[in-house]
């Protein structure tokens, strides 16, 4: 243990005199952008699909319209392996480098992609490829991100530090809608969509990346590696095979499984809820205005990232367990009642959703509808109508959701301020890129990643408007169960101890 301590002696000297902020500094500005690089696809996908999928081939196009949302997701935890190997071998910086530059590069490659009408059914699988190639930077990127900032931190802040990674991808989020939303009103519907002969307005967003690609690659260049990695690399500890050793060893398993099922799994479905899902719902179920829900959002997310940083804080004083599975809790039973007063506010009046399938994408389209004067079913009519900003937010309704999404925003705090600190704490130092990249992906690409489409799927199958927040309440549900009995707390770990047995 003689070593042990001198390497802690180390560690905290070196912390003690290090630029902590210029480090979470440099590494929130790249995940911020590859979050944003992430989000902005699908927040233009009603624009997007019809421009690069084929018409009048239905069952070509809705394979092709689930795919293209849902490879994004599912491969993220192949990127998790691919790119948590490296770090856990090469190091955690040229890692997530890496990652950066793959993120942007399909990004800037989707802003110059011809559509199906120039290049036919190669504008399609282009579009496919460079979602594979966002989902697994993705999965390399969070894992390097939040590994590097935890090795420089001291022990006893480290949930206040890296909450500020947490805050990344909510802030890249709300800057996907901010762009769209500020070039959405520089020009007309008709040159946003790319009707227009000479204007693709939805293309600059996807540009724009390229700018801060760049910047956040220059400052990353200049990056040190962690010093808990460069002990490690130089001791010779570092793990020839961190995939074998992450997961086929049961102590390490049984950590990966329960981060999964115990964290990962409710933290990703009450992400996915709290912020996409709450947005397809006010556009697709409660018929409010496209521009007018995306503000909405967006106000709410602003209005909560900075409980990000408190429950990070509030963490490294009274834990990280109980705050994540509260959250979770706390989403699972109130959802309902949230999302009956959402229907309430909006003023639509929805009852009920009938679906169809859309003639050009093959996407399941959902059309809600209330009750008539005859007391049959009628379509509802669209809410909110946007005509600036002063005046939806002087309408009383939209206030009333604002507040609602902030609500389950703030659950999203509470499960996703505290889940670095604790997925870091939770693995040792030679495997921890690889080990808890995999479960945090699982948990927010596949569980958390895939609700949207589960949630359209089962309103669509029912009817029944709230049928769709079933999946998140049942696995948030499991998560507090498993959480409770198997989650360890890992509060107060001092992860530069690479001898002593967790």
């Amino acid at each position: 243990m003689a070593e042990s301590s001198d390497l802690g002696a180390l560690y905290n000297d070196r912390v003690s005199k290090g630029k902590i902020w210029q480090v979470i500094g440099a590494s929130s500005l790249g995940t911020v952008i590859e979050w944003y690089d992430f989000y902005i696809f699908g927040s233009l996908a009603p624009i997007i699909a019809p421009l690069f999928y084929p018409p009048g081939n239905d069952t070509f196009a809705y394979i092709a319209y689930l795919a293209t949302f849902a490879v994004g997701f599912v491969v993220r935890p192949f990127g998790a392996l691919f790119f948590g190997r490296i770090g856990d071998v090469v190091g955690r910086k040229y890692a997530f480098l890496v990652t950066l530059l793959i993120m942007g590069g399909a990004t800037a490659v989707i802003g110059l992609l011809p559509t199906f009408a120039s290049i036919g059914y190669v504008a399609p699988i282009v579009l496919l490829l460079v979602r594979v190639s966002q989902g697994l930077a993705l999965g390399g990127e969070y894992g390097g991100a939040a590994v590097y900032v935890a090795e420089h931190v001291p022990d006893n802040r480290r949930g206040f530090y890296t909450s500020f990674i947490q805050i990344t991808a909510t802030l890249g989020l709300f800057m996907s809608l901010a762009v769209i939303l500020l070039v959405q009103n520089m020009m007309t519907p008709e040159q946003f969509a790319g009707k227009a002969e000479t204007v693709s307005g939805w293309r600059i967003p996807f540009l724009v990346s390229i700018i801060l690609v760049v910047i956040s690659l220059y400052i990353r260049l200049r990056m040190q590696e962690s010093p808990i990695f460069q002990h490690v690399k130089s001791s010779g500890m570092t793990s020839a095979n961190p995939l074998i050793e992450a997961f086929t060893k049961w102590k390490n398993l049984r950590r990966v499984l329960g981060s999964l099922f115990g964290a990962t799994a409710g933290q990703g479905v009450v992400w996915y809820a709290g912020q996409f899902f709450a947005l397809f719902y006010l556009q697709t179920i409660l018929n409010v205005n496209q521009t007018s829900a995306n503000y909405i959002v967006s106000i709410a997310l602003l209005m909560a990232m900075p409980f990000f940083v408190f429950f990070g804080a509030l963490s490294d004083r009274v834990g990280r367990k109980w705050i994540i599975l509260g959250g979770c809790l706390l989403a699972m039973v109130t959802y309902i009642p949230i999302y009956s007063a959402m229907q309430s506010a909006a003023g639509s009046n929805v009852v009920t959703a009938s679906s169809q399938k859309d003639p050009v994408t093959g996407a399941i389209k959902l059309t809600p509808q209330t009750t008539g004067p005859d007391g049959g079913l009628v379509t509802a009519e669209k809410v909110l109508p946007y005509t600036d900003l002063g005046d939806l937010l002087s309408n009383p309704a939209a206030w009333k959701l604002i507040f609602l999404i902030f609500i389950q925003v703030f659950w999203v705090t509470m499960v996703y301020g505290p889940i670095a600190a604790y997925l870091v704490e939770a693995f040792p130092a030679k495997i921890r890129y690889t080990a808890l990249s995999l479960p945090y992906h699982i948990g927010n690409g596949v569980f958390g990643g895939l609700l949207p489409l589960i949630g359209v799927s089962m309103i669509a199958q029912t009817g029944n408007i709230y049928a769709g927040l079933y999946y998140p309440m049942a696995v948030a549900g499991i998560t507090v169960v498993v959480g409770a009995i198997f989650l360890q707390e890992t509060h107060g770990h001092k992860i530069w101890d690479e001898f002593e047995e967790k």
